[in-house]
């Protein structure tokens, strides 16, 4: 069984907060990509956001709500603006020069925001519905609550915020379509797929960490 040195907390929170920057910059690239499937507007984005849900509950689970908060509040900032540079150098999918930058890109700048206010409601909400359900007999309950509706709030002020009335007239018309279709295969991936990952994830890392109350305030420390 390991027991968690406060450097080796710092090091595992460290490869979160890095985590979370990596799967939001890559959704907010993978949402300007839109496809078809089965007849219904949908966005690659909706494949890779989910590993955050998935990251940010284990986190409350073996860390608790401060490390999970903690991780947030760092990885939002570094997110809007890494999701904006890769956002104006590979719009629509295409490669632009580095003048690109030197412009502000409204319609980048919008997906970026949205994304940044998505991510900070949709995981604080994440983080209170699973830290409600936590001590729950079954240890499903919180996870699929807390991604059900983390998800729901997470979609809906991100599609609203970057494209309503935008200057893409596709994404302008058909957001709520997409909207929609995205939040279904997000429940499709985060219930079918991920859930059970989760819990494979927490039999071993429950096996391997002790949580005492020295512990906990280890966690604590390596958080200031």
């Amino acid at each position: 069984m390991l027991l968690l040195s406060r450097e080796q907390t710092r090091r595992v929170l460290f490869v979160l907060v890095a985590f979370h920057i990596l799967i939001i910059s890559a959704s907010n690239y993978l949402v300007q990509l839109p496809f078809t499937i089965l007849g219904l507007h949908t966005t690659w984005g909706a494949f890779s956001f989910p590993f955050v849900y998935l990251a940010t509950d284990l986190t409350v689970r073996i860390f608790g709500q401060q490390a999970a908060r903690s991780i947030i509040f760092k990885a939002m900032l570094p997110a809007l603006l890494i999701s904006y540079v890769m956002g104006v150098l590979f719009q629509q999918g295409s490669l632009q020069s580095l003048s690109a930058l030197a412009e502000l890109n409204s319609f980048v700048f919008r997906i970026a925001f949205a994304s940044f206010a998505a991510y900070l409601i949709g995981q604080l909400m994440d983080i209170k519905v699973f830290a409600k359900l936590r001590e729950a007999k079954q240890w499903w309950v919180a996870p699929a609550a807390s991604t059900v509706i983390g998800n729901l709030v997470d979609t809906l002020v991100f599609f609203s915020i970057a494209f309503y009335a935008s200057t893409d007239t596709f994404m302008a018309a058909n957001w709520p379509e997409i909207a929609l279709v995205d939040y279904a295969f997000k429940l499709a991936i985060s219930v079918g797929l991920f859930l059970p990952a989760y819990g494979q994830l927490l039999r071993v890392l429950e096996l391997r960490i002790i949580k005492q109350p020295e512990q906990q305030n280890v966690y604590s420390e390596a958080l200031k």
